[in-house]
């Protein structure tokens, strides 16, 4: 089965149900399907072809998911990118995967246009809200605001097809390009919806951006089902973002420890208006237990489950509700059809309280990543049936005597900060843009609010004079959000190891130690 199958069929179903509330409006299958249908037609007829990719530079709005479902009935490959994302590094995407078109919106425009002047293979650029800037960029409300039936599509393809091109920060530098099939999709989504439950009754909020796996599966495990999925671009505004719950009948909502910490810090609230809450999902981190007890006194009728997962599994774990007041530092047992090992450097399994990478075997695990053959071997390795592929996640866990799950650390130096994962080297490599700068080194330091917040360590040239708000504005203006330091400091020297690199070890220990 494809992916867009899934609103096809439930827009013949349920045509007259709202499918996605955005903006202040409801949308209809009916009409996200006919939209989506008018799109995918223009997407064709502008030269996007079978196996093409389609970057989605969008904010949380209902044209982003007509975007997604259009590309995916041409028959291409949809990319999602954060909205934040400064014009070098779409451009940098767009040249990577080879991109054949983009969609956009208004606000985005000008970043959109920069980065599709530096791709020569982006045949088709289409803007919402906004008169196109040039004649090679066209209107989306033009395109599928039209009255007229919307025209026959070819056949798309198969479910081995690719679906979906997300790009993720990794081991290196440069972002990742996570290759992932209809046949993955389809399943990461089945498998999700066994262990919540989901059902064309549930109403699921999304505040997480969509270009992120967890906030885009709300929105596919909302159309999967026949469910409806209510959009909004942030948290920013928590009383906000708690009417909408109350005035949507909100029963499934996802988030994540930088959210849960905003919202038990409610001093009025009253749990009696949420009584509709079915469950709360938890990844990116380990929620704090004081944040799980408070989380449970406000919605009390709600199943808090947490869960682990990669970008390039979607998800492979999640904790029973049932288990959560027993065992709440746990992210659980494997999701329905997954298998999960924790392995020695040997790759064999170990036994409980030991600690080990952790294995992922299931339908779901990603393809590979795009254009990089020797990542794609470190990630996938021979599993135990014969030509199998199972997925090293590159992260540290143990196992209790019940087979319960423990995540441990990150063999890599990641930091996850506000649900994102960011590589310090992208952010280091900002920093060195910076007149002035000349080492620098970015590690991750505990934060109630952020999880880990990003502290940035500076050994300023000599005689240059460089302040943290020198620092700050400038990784600002280069980078996403969620990339810019919180913290800053400045040193004489860095530590380094014998063979003269820096040691991120001893550098993230003193900065700890300096946060405390």
């Amino acid at each position: 089965m494809r992916v867009e199958r899934f609103l096809a069929d439930n827009a013949r179903r349920l045509g007259d149900k709202t499918a996605v509330v955005a903006g202040g409006r409801r949308y209809t299958y009916a009409e996200l399907d006919r939209k989506s249908d008018r799109l995918a037609a223009a997407l064709i007829a502008g030269g996007v072809g079978r196996g093409d990719r389609v970057v989605v530079f969008m904010d949380n709005c209902f044209e982003a998911v007509i975007a997604i479902f259009a590309v995916l009935k041409a028959g291409a490959a949809f990319s999602p990118m954060n909205p934040s994302t400064k014009a070098d590094k779409v451009a940098l995407v767009l040249n990577d995967c080879r991109a054949a078109a983009i969609v956009t919106q208004k606000r985005l425009a000008a970043v959109a246009t920069a980065a599709a002047s530096q791709a020569p293979s982006v045949v088709l650029g289409i803007i919402a809200g906004a008169a196109p800037p040039g004649q090679a960029w066209r209107s989306f409300e033009a395109i599928v605001e039209r009255t007229d039936p919307p025209p026959a599509l070819p056949p798309p393809g198969i479910s081995i097809d690719l679906a979906m091109l997300i790009y993720t920060s990794g081991s290196t530098s440069r972002p990742k390009g996570v290759m992932m099939t209809h046949d993955n999709m389809v399943a990461a989504t089945s498998s999700c919806i066994a262990y919540l439950g989901n059902h064309e009754g549930d109403v699921l909020l999304c505040v997480l951006p969509i270009s992120h796996s967890y906030g885009l599966y709300q929105v596919i495990t909302a159309i999967a089902v026949g469910a409806t999925v209510v959009l909004e671009k942030s948290f920013t505004f928590r009383q906000t973002v708690f009417q909408r719950m109350v005035d949507e009948g909100v029963t499934g909502f996802a988030l994540v420890p930088t959210i849960a910490a905003i919202i038990v810090q409610a001093k009025v609230f009253d749990p009696d208006r949420f009584r509709g809450l079915r469950y709360i999902t938890n990844a990116a981190a380990a929620l704090p237990t004081a944040h799980i007890r408070r989380l449970r006194e406000m919605f009390p009728s709600a199943q808090l489950i947490s869960m682990y997962g990669q970008t390039e599994c979607k998800r492979c774990t999640y904790l029973p509700s049932e288990e959560i007041d027993r065992r709440p530092d746990s992210v659980g047992i494997a999701i329905p059809n997954t298998e999960v090992t924790v392995v020695d450097e040997r790759g064999d399994r170990v036994g409980p309280g030991i600690v080990g990478e952790l294995v992922v075997r299931g339908p779901h695990v990603m393809k590979g990543y795009w254009g990089n053959p020797a990542l794609t071997d470190q990630a996938l390795r021979p599993g135990p049936l014969p030509g199998e592929k199972v997925l090293h996640t590159g992260d540290l866990f143990r196992a209790d005597a019940d087979g319960f799950l423990y995540f441990v650390c990150r063999k890599d130096d990641i930091i996850k900060t506000r649900g994102e994962k960011v590589d310090p080297r992208e952010v280091e490599n900002v920093l060195h843009g910076l007149p002035g700068v000349a080492e620098a080194a970015v590690v991750g330091v505990d934060d109630p609010i952020l999880g880990h917040a990003i502290k940035a360590v500076v050994v300023p040239g000599d005689g240059a004079a460089v302040s943290a708000e020198d620092v700050i504005r400038h990784c600002a203006r280069h980078s996403e959000d969620f990339m810019v330091p919180k913290y800053v400091e400045f040193r004489r020297t860095l530590p380094k190891t014998d063979s003269g690199k820096i040691s991120r070890r001893l550098l993230a220990t003193n900065a700890m130690e300096a946060a405390e």
